[in-house]
């Protein structure tokens, strides 16, 4: 008798959380935010290059090891709700890495145009860009946030092909109709909008209405 998983047991998969080295990680910090104080379940790699931006970036170094990592994220978010597990960019072999491992779908954000570059041509040299490569060969959300200005005609054609193939490309641009107040009320209109491709509730900012 074939067995099919309820809709119930579907929405406690786990979420992926990729991020990738480029400007902008404050998208990251408020999604992992949002996401742990409502209670996911977060797998969360992030790139060798994100280290060194958010060196540059927020001034701090980010851990290589995945418990000095979880410990690090938590710090940065402030939540102690929902379940984090943070893996090693060059651990290939990790859950996230294989399509049997089901999960909601993965964001990665921000994201570089190197990992855009990669991603459309099928290439993974990194756990990031193989979990990534996986979510579309099992036709799973794939969502990208690039943070780049202005695009290539590179950078455009590569984002094509990812849209193509069924990723969502949500550009790091914030709107002002929700009358922001703070740099964290542009943020999560970002993180809303790459939320929203993965079908969860939020209240990150208000919708439009007339």
């Amino acid at each position: 008798m074939l067995r099919t998983e309820s809709p119930l047991l579907a929405t406690r998969r786990p979420i992926v959380v990729g991020v990738a080295g480029a400007s902008g990680l404050i998208y990251a910090v408020r999604t992992v935010k949002f996401l742990l104080a409502s209670d996911f379940e977060v797998d969360l790699v992030a790139s060798r290059a994100s280290h060194m931006v958010w060196r540059d970036e927020m001034q701090t170094q980010m851990p290589f090891e995945p418990e000095d990592q979880e410990n690090f994220w938590r710090e940065q978010t402030g939540e102690t709700a929902g379940k984090l597990r943070c893996h090693a960019f060059g651990n290939v072999g990790a859950s996230i890495a294989s399509g049997s491992y089901r999960t909601l779908g993965m964001v990665v954000i921000p994201c570089s145009m190197s990992t855009v570059g990669k991603l459309a041509a099928g290439l993974s040299s990194d756990l990031l860009e193989r979990a990534a490569d996986v979510q579309l060969k099992e036709g799973r959300p794939l969502i990208l946030v690039p943070r780049e200005t202005p695009f290539s005609l590179i950078h455009l054609r590569n984002l094509t092909s990812l849209a193509e193939a069924g990723a969502r490309i949500v550009p790091a641009i914030p709107a002002w109709y929700q009358q922001p107040k703070t740099i964290e009320d542009l943020a999560d209109f970002v993180v809303g909008r790459a939320l929203d491709q993965l079908n969860i509730d939020h209240d990150l900012f208000v919708r439009w209405h007339s």
